[in-house]
């Protein structure tokens, strides 16, 4: 048997892989640029949104929902805004787990419910601030966190309304008044800031004296109801 060198060499270094030309490589390249430029360059609406489209930072246009085009790569972004969702803030409390039984985190929440009422008494306010965005581009721009200057204007707002009211006022017949209230000055601070959003609802979850004094608060009112009964 003769020694092949060929051989020798082609045994180790393995299978040889077939040599791709200029044109094959040419056409690959081709093909990729072009999924990256149709990726870049069309986009989706969902029906409860709308597009901002910025051209390089600058707002250009709001684009409703549906299949659109925009200009490839980075040059042109679109940001999705939800404007006919309706979000909710909770104050004074926070749900974990929303169901037909809700669980609610366990937390100390007293630094936002804790509130002073007019006549200087103390009351624990929980309550839902439900708000829709109604201009994207406001949203978007105008203030740098939205959700963290909502909650700020809701808090001063019915720290605001509850200290302009007695106790009584704010634990029974005037809660309605005080959601209300609370909620127009609310929208005033929110349109003076120019954040895009407006506010559908506020509602009183629970309104309640604080823990300490509860027993207290329990006799007063017993006390009143026994005098009406006997009058």
């Amino acid at each position: 048997m003769k020694y092949d060198p060929e051989m020798m060499v082609r045994s180790r270094s393995g299978p040889r892989l077939p040599e791709l030309n200029a044109g094959t490589v040419r056409w690959a390249v081709i093909v990729i640029l072009a999924i990256v430029l149709l990726s870049t360059t069309f986009y989706s609406v969902a029906t409860d949104e709308v597009g901002v489209v910025k051209r390089l930072g600058a707002y250009v246009r709001t684009v409703p929902s549906g299949l659109h085009m925009k200009l490839p790569f980075a040059f042109e972004k679109v940001h999705k805004v939800r404007v006919k969702h309706v979000f909710k803030e909770e104050f004074g409390f926070a749900t974990e787990r929303p169901g037909v039984r809700t669980v609610y985190r366990r937390g100390d929440f007293s630094a936002e419910s804790l509130m002073l009422t007019g006549d200087l008494n103390a009351a624990v306010v929980e309550w839902i601030v439900q708000y829709r965005i109604n201009d994207p581009v406001k949203y978007l721009f105008e203030v740098r966190d939205v959700p963290g200057t909502l909650r700020d204007a809701a808090e001063a707002s019915m720290r605001l309304t509850v200290g302009d009211r007695s106790v009584t006022e704010v634990l029974t017949i005037g809660r309605r008044e005080v959601a209300d209230q609370a909620q127009l000055v609310m929208q005033g601070i929110l349109d003076e800031y120019g954040t895009g959003i407006v506010i559908e609802t506020v509602n009183l979850k629970d309104v309640n004296p604080p823990d300490p004094v509860k027993p207290s608060f329990n006799e007063v009112n017993e006390a009143k109801q026994e005098r009406e009964r006997l009058i």
